[in-house]
C-alpha cells in the first residue's frame, strides 16, 4: 500500500471498521471535517448559537473561499443550501416559465430533477423535450444542438453523473452549445463534486447544484448552488426569496443582495457549513486528478471482478466511465443484497425502477446494485467484497 494511501485511510476512522463501497450514498468523512463539525458544535453549547456563528466568522468565510476554489467560481456565487435537490430546486424557481414553455433535458436525469419537470409540465404548461443518447451512451450532442435551435428552450437541465449508472455526460459540450444558443444551463453536479475536476467556467452553466455527503466526504444534510454572474446580473433568484437573500426596503418592496446568498435561507446549519469547508479543503488538498484517476480506476475493477460471477450483468453504459459500477443479478433483489453484505461489513447499495424509470426499462432490470469506490479504497477491498456476493449468489 502506498504511502499516500495509507494516510487517507488512517485519517478515515471508518476504514478500520467496514469496507464502503458506498461512496455514491454517502462517504466516510476524514477525521478532519469530523473535527471542524464537533468543534462548532462544542462552540455553540459554550457560546450560544448566535455568538458562537459571530466568532467563526472567519472561518466560515473560509468555507465559502474553499467551496469556490474547489469549483473554479468565487465565493460570491456560492450559496449553501439543504442538498443538491434543494439547490436544483430553487435554481428551477428562478426561471418565470410560462405554459408552452419548453425544458430540455435528458432521459438519465435524476429521479427528483425529473419529478419536478413532471410537476412543472402538469402545473404550469411546461412541455419537457428529452434529448435522445448517442448509440454508446450519454445524450447526443448533435441532437441536443438541433433541439437548442428548433425548440428555443427558456431552460436547459442535465444530471452530469447520474446516480443510477456509470455514465459521464458530456457537461462541457452540452454547456457550450447552450452558450452559444443563449440558454441558461442548469447542471447536477451532486455525484460529480468530490470525483471529477470541476471548472464551472468550462462548463458554461449558468447554475450547478451538488451535495457534501457524498463524493466529497462531507457530512449529511447540506450542500451548495454555484450561481454564476451571468445569472446574478439578469436578476434571478428563488420564487419564494428569505430574508437572508433579500432586504425589506418598503412595505411593497425588496432590494436583492448582490450575491447568490439571494438563494440563501437565514437560518443556517454553521457546524454542517464548516464540515463541508473542511471537506472541500481536504479533497483540493489530495488533488482532484488525484482523486478522479485512482476512483475510476478502483470502478473500473469492480466492473471487471463483479461481472464474472454467474448470474451478474453490468450495466454501465457510455464513452466515459464514473466511479459508480451498477449490476442487475438474475432472480434476486438488489436491496436484499445490500442488506446481506452489509452484515458482514461490506457498504454498497440498490436501486429499483422507480429511481430511474427509462433506463431501467431499456436496460431491462428491475434493480441494481450499485458499487461504488473512492480513492480511499484498496484492491484488495475491492476483489473481497465481489468475492463475498460470489458466496452470497452461491
Amino acid at each position: 500500500m502506498s504511502y499516500a494511501l495509507t494516510q487517507w485511510r488512517a485519517e478515515t476512522p471508518g476504514c478500520a471498521t467496514r469496507l464502503h463501497l458506498n461512496n455514491a450514498g454517502a462517504s466516510l468523512m476524514p477525521a478532519v471535517v469530523h473535527d471542524a463539525i464537533t468543534a462548532h458544535l462544542r462552540r455553540e453549547s459554550l457560546e450560544g448559537g448566535y455568538e458562537a456563528a459571530d466568532s467563526a466568522e472567519a472561518l466560515i468565510a473560509r468555507a465559502y473561499a474553499d467551496l469556490a476554489s474547489l469549483v473554479g467560481a468565487a465565493p460570491r456565487n456560492i450559496a449553501v443550501v439543504a442538498s443538491a435537490t434543494q439547490g436544483f430546486a430553487l435554481a428551477l424557481s428562478s426561471v418565470d416559465f410560462a405554459p408552452g414553455d419548453v425544458l430540455l433535458t435528458s432521459s438519465d436525469d435524476y429521479v427528483s430533477n425529473q419529478l419536478m419537470y413532471l410537476s412543472l409540465a402538469a402545473r404550469r404548461g411546461v412541455r419537457v423535450v428529452r434529448c435522445p443518447d448517442a448509440p454508446e451512451g450519454g445524450v447526443d450532442v448533435a441532437a441536443w444542438d438541433a433541439l437548442l435551435r428548433r425548440e428555443r428552450p427558456k431552460l436547459a437541465a442535465l444530471t452530469w453523473i447520474p446516480t443510477n449508472s456509470g455514465l459521464i455526460q458530456p457537461a462541457a459540450a452540452v454547456g457550450a452549445r447552450c452558450r452559444a444558443a443563449e440558454v441558461p444551463l442548469l447542471l447536477d453536479a451532486c455525484q460529480a463534486v468530490g470525483q471529477v475536476e470541476v471548472d464551472v467556467r468550462a462548463l458554461q452553466c449558468d447554475y450547478l447544484s451538488t451535495t457534501a455527503r457524498k463524493f466529497l466526504r462531507g457530512p449529511r444534510g447540506i450542500g451548495f448552488l454555484v450561481v454564476s454572474d451571468a445569472a446574478l446580473a439578469r436578476g434571478d433568484a428563488p420564487l419564494l426569496v428569505d430574508m437572508r437573500g433579500a432586504r425589506w426596503t418598503d412595505a411593497d418592496a425588496y432590494a436583492l443582495v448582490d450575491d447568490a446568498r439571494r438563494f440563501e435561507d437565514w437560518e443556517f446549519p454553521y457546524a454542517l457549513v464548516l464540515g463541508m469547508g473542511a471537506a472541500a479543503r481536504y479533497a483540493s488538498d489530495i488533488g482532484l486528478a488525484v482523486i478522479e484517476t485512482r476512483a475510476h480506476a478502483l470502478a473500473q475493477q469492480a466492473r471487471d471482478h463483479f461481472s464474472r460471477l454467474p448470474g451478474v450483468r453490468g450495466l454501465d453504459r457510455g464513452v466515459q466511465l464514473s466511479a459508480i459500477a451498477t449490476f442487475t443479478v438474475q432472480g434476486r433483489v438488489a436491496r436484499d443484497l445490500v442488506l446481506r453484505l452489509r452484515e458482514q461489513r461490506i457498504n454498497t447499495s440498490a436501486q429499483s425502477r422507480g429511481d430511474a424509470v427509462i433506463d431501467l426499462d431499456r436496460k431491462g432490470a428491475e434493480t441494481l446494485l450499485r458499487v461504488s469506490p473512492h480513492y480511499f479504497n484498496t484492491d484488495e477491498e475491492i476483489e473481497q467484497a465481489a468475492l463475498a456476493l460470489g458466496r452470497l449468489l452461491a
